[in-house]
């Protein structure tokens, strides 16, 4: 019974991994082998279209199954995946080298930063793919295409706060019928022209670049649009699991994508004026409308992944202290990693529809759609290699081998989408570069604050001796002072003691600190050390994946060697930092100026710890930095 039970939760795990990872690269044959051939392409001709196939084949089997699917994969975080969590087990890896840490760390955020910008174009260029049907259905309705496309991503980033399991199960049934439809639809081309199979072998993808010479490699950067979404893929598996996602991909996304696409070549090779639109001319005419709404639907689900794969990388990025603090919501209470981060949705919203509203068409997108998931791509190798050396122990001359296979093939990717910058490929690096230079900024002030509070606090031992030496007046209960320095007196400490001229019976110094694993093990979740004169040091660590509920931590330490709270006796002590931007080493004023100002509109510390706030009191300090 528990292998049934077992069985069918791991297939519903997988369905809705299909609808939710595999939206995005399941609608990509609506307009890549459509982009090989377009305005900046090669010629139709067989020599071409077989060689075209063979690329987008290989690409599949080496960037996603290969590279992915078994062995970026492998390197999961405790279950989490995407680039933080990767960057989080490199650094873990190679704790003994300060200035490889300092490296990872710099990268992980530049491909964090880029994958938000991958975010952005690809819902747009996916949505207004499918809805570019109507073209082909009806001319005359062209001009609807864009403000459809715009009510269709309303409708999407509405359905979020629903979050990611019940769309899983609303998309996964709509998904599993896109990619039986597409398989069908590849079927009937490939039937009508079975020779196109030759294409499978690599040899046709090395002729079309000897044939093609400088023009194969720019239609290369149209190829990279078969294996969008893989990011996304990675980001998402602590959403489903890593076997649910494997098993949707080898035993029914990966064929059903491989028939869709020879079905396209096949109908280019007996027409070659189909290249205009491949997936929707090889529908049959009766069967048009239908499939142009099914089209709509899957691209809806296809944007869910890059979205649920943005919510989960900031919740890891705020962990790891790279963002500011946002409200996440809890969606399922099956799966911690399926949750929704409503500024992230609605910034992401506003973004998506400037997208569609300034290119307007899914070619236009084509040419800003590359640089950034291919960037990303590079550095999710690298990041790997650096794992597979350190962590897994992988012998050199391994990690050289692989690292110089999959590197050739990104690289490749990435410097063919790289003379994309001046028709598009501006757009996502400019959103890329914005946030890398925000998170960088939001990490670097965090420090300053942090060392200046140092520099401005008093010794934590001195300070006890003084209070037993010479007692101030004591009141009941317990005071409970957050701080980031565990050895220094908290501000609010002193500032409590200064106006109220009291302390009470117990007082604890209460540090959080954030792991480089998703989830804490229950041996490192809290340290108690007591101290002289009533005090104490309480520890309390959180996975980059959890959230930091000090009150359930409290009940959680007490009974397991910690002291016990009585929160109704308890009082919270926080100091509210106000940031003033000074001209002081450290950043650049115009740094500060931004720091300060995600720091005025960041979550309050005690709503992100979930202090109760009828058991709080603040108390401000001015910082410069």
């Amino acid at each position: 019974m528990a292998t049934s039970d077992s069985k069918s939760r791991l297939a519903a795990l997988a369905l809705g991994a299909v609808g939710v990872v595999y939206g995005d690269i399941g609608t990509s044959p609506l307009y890549t082998l459509k982009e090989v051939f377009g305005e900046h392409g090669v010629a139709p001709d067989p020599a071409n279209v077989l060689g075209a196939l063979s690329l987008i084949f290989w690409s599949l089997i080496i960037v996603v199954s290969v590279k992915y699917v078994l062995f970026i994969m492998r390197a999961d975080n405790k279950g989490e995946g995407g680039i933080m969590a990767l960057m989080a087990l490199a650094q873990r890896s190679v704790r003994s080298i300060p200035r490889l840490r300092l490296v990872i760390a710099l990268l992980a955020i530049f491909g964090a930063a880029l994958f938000y910008g991958d975010g952005v174009i690809t819902p747009a260029i996916s949505v207004l793919s499918a809805v570019e049907g109507l073209e082909v259905a009806a001319p005359r309705l062209a001009h609807w295409v864009v403000p459809i496309t715009v009510v269709v991503i309303l409708a999407l980033f509405w359905l979020q706060k629903r979050g990611t399991d019940r769309i899983g199960a609303l998309f996964g049934p709509v998904c599993g019928l896109w990619f039986i439809v597409i398989a069908a639809l590849g079927i009937h081309g490939i039937v009508r022209y079975p020779a196109v199979l030759v294409a499978l072998s690599p040899t046709y993808g090395i002729g079309f670049f000897l044939h093609n010479h400088a023009q194969a490699f720019f239609a290369l950067g149209a190829v990279v649009l078969a294996v969008t979404g893989t990011e996304a893929l990675y980001a998402d598996m602590g959403h489903f699991g890593k076997r649910p996602i494997q098993l949707a991909w080898f035993n029914f996304v990966l064929p059903a994508l491989v028939l869709n696409y020879f079905g396209q070549g096949a109908l280019v090779l007996r027409d070659p004026a189909a290249v205009a639109n491949p997936f929707y001319l090889l529908v049959p005419r009766l069967l048009l409308y239908p499939i142009i709404a099914l089209a709509c639907a899957a691209t809806v689900i296809a944007s869910q992944a890059v979205i649920s794969g943005a919510f989960s990388m900031t919740r890891e990025a705020m962990q790891l202290g790279y963002v500011p603090r946002m409200r996440v919501v809890h969606t399922s209470r099956e799966m911690s990693g399926q949750i929704f981060v409503p500024w992230i949705n609605r910034v992401l919203l506003i973004l998506i529809l400037a997208a569609v509203l300034g290119f307007r068409s899914s070619n236009n997108l084509a040419s800003a759609y590359g640089i950034a998931v291919t960037g990303t791509m590079v550095i999710t190798t690298l990041l790997a290699l650096i794992v597979a050396r350190y962590q897994w122990h992988w012998s050199l001359p391994a990690v050289l081998a692989t690292g110089l296979g999959l590197l050739t093939v990104d690289l490749g990717f990435f410097s063919a989408n790289v003379i994309k910058i001046e028709s598009g490929g501006w757009f996502p690096l400019v959103l890329g570069l914005s946030i890398f230079v925000a998170m960088t900024t939001w990490r670097r002030g965090r420090e300053l604050v942090v060392l200046e509070l140092k520099h401005g606090g008093l010794a934590l031992a001195p300070f006890i001796r003084s209070m037993v030496d010479y007692p101030p007046v004591r009141v009941q209960g317990t005071a409970v002072f957050l701080t980031a320095n565990p050895g220094a007196v908290p501000h609010a400490l002193l500032h409590n003691l200064k106006h109220n001229k009291v302390l009470h019976e117990r007082n604890v110094l209460l540090t959080v600190e954030t792991l480089e694993t998703p989830v804490a093990d229950a041996e490192e979740r809290f340290e108690w050390h007591a101290l002289d004169g009533g005090f104490g040091r309480l520890l309390f660590r959180f996975g980059f994946a959890e959230d930091p509920d000090v009150p359930r931590a409290m009940a959680y330490c007490a009974g397991r060697g910690g002291p016990s709270f009585d929160m109704m006796d308890t009082t919270f002590f926080i100091s509210r930092e106000t940031i003033v931007a000074a001209q002081r080493p450290g950043m650049a004023s115009w740094r500060d100026k931004l720091f300060a100002f995600m720091a005025r509109n960041t979550l309050p510390a005690t709503a992100f710890f979930r202090i109760p706030g009828n058991r709080l009191i603040e108390l401000g300090a001015q910082v410069e930095i």
